[in-house]
This record gives C-alpha cells, structure tokens and sequence, in this order.
C-alpha cells in the first residue's frame, strides 16, 4: 500500500529557517577589517626585519658599558727632588763620661761638696775623706827630718875639727875617711825624711776627690759618713765639657749612607724641642744579632738632653730624584708595600713598590714606578687586581 506524503509551502518554508538559523550560530562571521588590520601589521613586522637584516649584516655587539664600574681617584704624579732624610731612633749619653772614684787608701768620707745637675771646674774638691790619722803622721815624718839634720850638722862638724888635727898628726887619714862617710850618711838621711813627708802629704792630698776636668755632674753616689776604698764604686760620673751624644741605630744600608760630619736634628721624646747634632762616628762593625750599627751625633749641652733617654734623630743623607706620593695610596701587606695602576684598558693592576723617605708631601717611592703611571690615590683597598675602574683624575 503505497502513501504520497504532501508538503505544503508553509512547511517547506518554516524548515528553511529553523536551518538557516542552527547554521548562523556555527560559524560566525569575522569581519573584514580586522582581518585587514592583522595583515598590515604582520607586514610591517617583516619590512623591519628585512630592512635590519639587509642594513646591518651581522647584528651588532653592545659595547661594554663603564657605567656601573666603581669611580677611583688618580694621579700622574711624575719625579720629585727629594731631600733625603733618615729618621733613626736611639739613646742620649754623654760624648765623654768620666767616672771618678778613690784613687788614695780611702777612709771616711767626712764631706761631700756637689751634686748631680752641678758644674764643675778642673781641680775642684768633690768630696773629703777623714785624714786625722794620716795628718798625725805627717808631723812625725817632719820630725825625722829635724832629727836627721840634728845628725848630718854633727857628723859635719866632727868632720871639720878632724880636718885641722890632721894636719898636726893627731888625725890618721883613715879617720877622715870615716868621718867624711858619716857626714854623707847623715845628709843623705835629711833627704829621705823628706821624700817620705812628701809622699805622706801627697797620700794625704789624695783623700780629696777631685774633679779631673771641666764638666756637667751626671750622678753622685756617696754621701757623708760612708766608707770608701780603692775598690769602690765610681763616687761620681762626669760629662767631660758637659758635651753629650746620640747612639742612633741604623740599618747596614742606611750607615752606607752616612758619613762624619753629616748634620742632624735630634728630638727627645716627649719633648717638642729639636737639637742640631753632628754625627762624629759611624760604627765600624754591624750586630750580628740585630744587624744594625750605630751613628754617633754630638750635641752641645743642654739641660734637656737627659743621658738614657729616648730620642729621635733626622739625618741629612743627601737628595735624590724619586716618585712622591701621598700616604693613602700606598698599601703594605705580607708581601711588602704596594700601589694599584690603572691601565689603559681601565683595570686596576697591583703594582710592588719600595719606599724611602717620609716628606712632608708624601712618601718618596725609590723602585717600582717612573711617575707616568695612573695610580689610584683612594680606595686602593677596596679594589682587586684585575678590577674594572672608572677612573678620575684628581681636581687640584
């Protein structure tokens, strides 16, 4: 049984559209100038790439860039005439120390008529010892002088009246002769008596202490009632002139520099005074154990040159043509003194340096630069070798 299905316009019309609409939620429409402008800039994008490609050839490489480099001060600090100064410490003494003890027997000082600070004059008296027992022997030794001319005027006078009774016979020459020996005998005693009161009354002379020569007391070290002898102690120490010294200590090195005559200027410590000294002897052998010798500076008296104390000497050891550069550029560690150099490439390099004299513009440098160098005035010790700078010259 066959069926004929009809549709009728309406129908078929009202499919069409339920269809047309599913299909319109599918697939929406882009619009066209948005796909316009997606193009044009894609373009763009290719023309600069072609025009950065075709200009350039091989892209360029950023160059390095100093800004972020720490920024150091330097100096060109050329070649400088410098005085050549030594600074050496050491102790004050006297040029000429004399000590003076009992040259006599000796006994009990009875007085003593200085003290140490005090001038002295040649031959002056220093101190006295007790000689009441040596004086009560000089008056005896006087009086075998009396008693020995008592015998010579006797031994002459037999001799005399001899001589006339030889000539009547009552006197044999033998007589004579032995008269004559007597009378010698006699005088030649009156002479020994009195050497022996000389010498008694120099022994006495001798229980004074005497000041040998012209000087400046440095210390005393006998006060009355005490006894002395022959082998005491020195009683008193004397700086002959009052003249006195510096025993400066120097390196093997620095004495090579020196020579007698080279001017000083000695400061004792503590003390803002300076002295002109004038070295009179240089050391002729080195210690072997500090490996140092010594310059001998003379001095003039002055009170406050105190013998045993600590000085500081400047020695004048001519001038010399060497780099001068100012403290904070010159560092030191366990290998030795050194400086940074900038080089042209901006890199600090470590540079070993030996310095010599200490100026009043700085430290001279003898070894290691020629003065055209860039050095790093500041900082030094915050940089490392190798390290990028920016450097800047320093602004005067």
């Amino acid at each position: 049984m066959n069926y004929e299905t009809t549709i009728r316009a309406e129908a078929a019309e009202g499919v069409s559209a339920e269809v047309s609409g599913a299909e319109g939620l599918a697939a929406p429409a882009i619009p066209r100038w948005l796909i316009l402008g997606g193009l044009g800039v894609f373009g763009l994008l290719l023309a600069v790439a072609a025009w950065f490609a075709l200009a350039g050839g091989e892209p360029a490489v950023v160059a390095d860039d100093n800004s972020q480099a720490p920024a150091v001060t330097v100096v060109t600090p050329g070649k400088t005439t410098v005085a050549g100064v030594i600074e050496a410490p050491g102790t004050l003494a006297a040029r000429r120390p004399m000590p003076v003890g009992v040259v006599g027997e000796g006994g009990q000082v009875v007085r003593v008529t200085v003290d140490a600070g005090d001038w002295v004059q040649q031959g002056q008296v220093l101190a006295v010892i007790d000689r009441s027992v040596q004086v009560q022997q000089a008056a005896a030794q006087s009086a075998q002088i009396d008693v020995a001319k008592a015998d010579a005027n006797l031994a002459q006078a037999n001799l005399d009246r001899a001589l006339k009774l030889v000539e009547r016979g009552f006197v044999s020459k033998a007589d004579v002769d032995r008269l004559t020996a007597v009378r010698d005998s006699a005088l030649a005693r009156v002479k020994v008596a009195q050497a022996q009161l000389a010498e008694q009354r120099a022994r006495n002379e001798r229980l004074n202490i005497y000041a040998p020569a012209t000087g400046y007391v440095l210390s005393r070290a006998v006060e009355p009632g005490q006894t002395v002898g022959a082998g005491s102690p020195a009683l008193f120490t004397i700086a002959s002139g009052g003249e006195m010294e510096m025993l400066a200590q120097l390196s093997e090195e620095q004495l090579a520099q020196l020579s007698v005559g080279t001017m000083a200027t000695i400061t004792p410590t503590g003390s803002e005074q300076s002295f002109s000294g004038q070295i009179w002897q240089v050391a002729p052998v080195i210690d072997a154990t500090t490996r140092q010798g010594t310059a001998r500076i003379a001095l003039s008296f002055a009170p406050e040159l105190r013998p045993g104390g600590f000085a500081t000497a400047r020695i004048n050891a001519g001038s010399f043509s060497a780099t001068v550069l100012p403290e904070s550029a010159v560092l030191a560690d366990a290998q030795g003194s050194f400086v940074y150099v900038v080089g042209s490439d901006n890199k600090a390099v470590r540079r070993p340096v030996k310095t010599g004299a200490v100026t009043p513009n700085g430290i001279a440098i003898t070894e290691g630069l020629n003065g055209t160098e860039r050095v790093v005035l500041r900082a030094g010790g915050f940089l490392n070798p190798g390290e990028t700078v920016n450097p800047q010259p320093l602004k005067k």
